[in-house]
């Protein structure tokens, strides 16, 4: 589970290090079970070759001996040829009779050769049954081991006279000595190769994931909102070729997308946003028909009071019409984009200005600085705020005692104005659709104010946020940069 949580770059580079120190134990295994199969070869081969040597010593012993050759006469044939043999030969070598009984040994005494005890049975049945007339037993004594090969000597005419035994002793120092001294040369140059596998797997597995991580990054920051950068990779391999080309395809179809997506939402705004200017267009043109209707059917001529009806049809017409440019006006401001005409100004002074319209005794201006130079336009940042002062005036139910505070402040890089209100506040249910054009809680209003502030506001880079408590009031904070 640990290693799953693992990132692959470093996965890649314990698998490569496992990889060599893997390696280099099986190596060092196999060459211990090479030295000692080499080993076994050795000792095997060369008591073959003593055995070998030895009998033809032995044969060339008899041809030339004057004693009858026979078995009993084996020991006064080898009297002292034994020694000999065994000194230059580097071997003891013993003679049995085909009995098993012991008849010289080249190591002892006449007077111990009596002691020398005999062949076992099995060694003598194993020697007269196998097909090569030869038998070798192996032995451990005092952490030794060693190796007694038995054999038949014969005469001119090959029948047996004894049995030749040569005990030989495994001696494997040497090897022994040599396989530690290749052990450790081995040792040393797997610890170089160690180092050498270390910074190898390192660079190889940052190259390896440095273009999974280029396009790991470019993954997270992809959004549909805004024009992504194609991934361009030189020199990878085939699998993150594939995975660039796939991840290029989808940013391009995700454009595609983006391009469709956008021109539905528009022509989906503006069916919504004609079927709004026409609902609220037919509301002062009903009133207005009628009017008109009603004065032409009541028109007379000799009416005292004709001036008068004139005077009352006419203010309404007036008041219907004024009704409509409203209209018209409140949806033209809304679809218009605030031009970013970057004055400098003292955002303080505006706000103040902007103030100046409101009559309210309840409105209260506080801000930190007398000075606090923003890049903003002026008509703009009026509209911002007589917007969310109105808003919060009309927030305000009859039965309470209207307060509005207005503040502003610079907090670091930014110009932050809040408005709060201890008006009704905002549903729960409304906190979400508060900046939605045509949303609105009141009888009257289209409901674009907040929309076309909040328009506006992040044409400059900046944010509108709010936070309310039900039935104490609500605060709307903008916050924009000074540059």
């Amino acid at each position: 589970m640990r290693i799953r949580k693992l990132s692959l770059r470093v996965r890649i580079f314990i698998a490569m290090i496992l990889l060599v120190l893997i390696a280099s134990i099986l190596i060092a295994i196999v060459t211990i079970y090479q030295y000692r199969e080499e080993a076994k070869d050795y000792h095997k081969d060369r008591l073959e070759r003593k055995e070998e040597n030895i009998r033809r010593h032995i044969d060339f012993v008899i041809r030339e001996t004057t004693y009858p050759v026979a078995t009993e006469k084996m020991p006064l044939i080898f009297r002292n040829e034994a020694a000999k043999i065994a000194d230059i030969h580097q071997l003891e070598i013993n003679l049995y009779d085909l009995e098993g009984g012991f008849l010289k040994s080249s190591k002892e005494s006449i007077e111990g050769d009596s002691l020398r005890q005999c062949l076992s049975a099995d060694i003598l049945n194993e020697l007269s049954n196998s097909t090569s007339h030869r038998f070798v037993e192996k032995t451990e004594k005092n952490g030794k081991t060693y190796q007694s090969s038995y054999t038949y000597i014969t005469d001119k005419k090959f029948k047996p006279l004894a049995i030749l035994n040569l005990p030989y002793l495994e001696n494997d120092e040497l090897l022994t000595k040599e396989l530690n001294e290749f052990l450790m040369r081995l040792a040393f140059a797997y610890l170089f190769m160690l180092g050498i596998a270390v910074v190898l797997a390192f660079l190889l597995s940052k190259y390896i994931t440095k273009s999974l991580k280029t396009i790991s990054d470019k993954i997270n920051a992809t959004r549909l909102e805004k024009k992504n950068k194609k991934i361009e990779i030189d020199s990878s391999s085939e699998e993150i070729a594939t995975l660039v080309n796939s991840y290029n395809s989808m940013i391009d179809e995700l454009e595609e997308s983006a391009v469709k997506l956008a021109t539905s939402e528009r022509e989906q705004a503006w069916r919504e946003m004609a079927k709004q200017v026409a609902h609220e267009i037919k509301n002062p043109l009903t009133p207005m028909r009628l009017s008109v209707q009603s004065f032409q059917r009541k028109f007379d001529t000799e009416d005292p009071n004709i001036h008068q009806k004139v005077d009352e049809y006419s203010k309404t017409l007036i008041q219907q019409i004024d009704t409509m440019s409203s209209i018209a006006s409140a949806f033209s401001n809304f679809a218009k984009m605030p031009a970013q005409q970057n004055e400098t100004l003292n955002v303080v002074n505006i706000v103040k200005l902007a103030l100046d319209i409101f009559s309210e005794d309840y409105i209260f201006f506080n801000a930190e600085e007398e000075r606090i130079i923003a890049k903003f336009d002026r008509t703009q940042l009026i509209r911002v705020v007589t917007n969310l002062v109105k808003n919060a005036i009309q927030a305000i139910p009859e039965e309470r005692d209207p307060k509005i505070d207005v503040n502003v402040s610079s907090e670091g890089k930014n110009v932050t104005i809040l408005v709060a209100d201890n008006g009704i506040g905002i549903t729960e249910e409304n906190t979400s659709k508060i900046f939605e054009p045509k949303f609105t809680t009141k009888t009257s209003g289209m409901g674009l104010g907040l929309a076309m502030v909040k328009n506006i506001v992040e044409t400059y880079n900046g944010s509108i946020t709010f936070t309310s408590e039900l039935g104490k009031g609500t605060t709307f904070k903008v916050s924009f940069p000074k540059d």
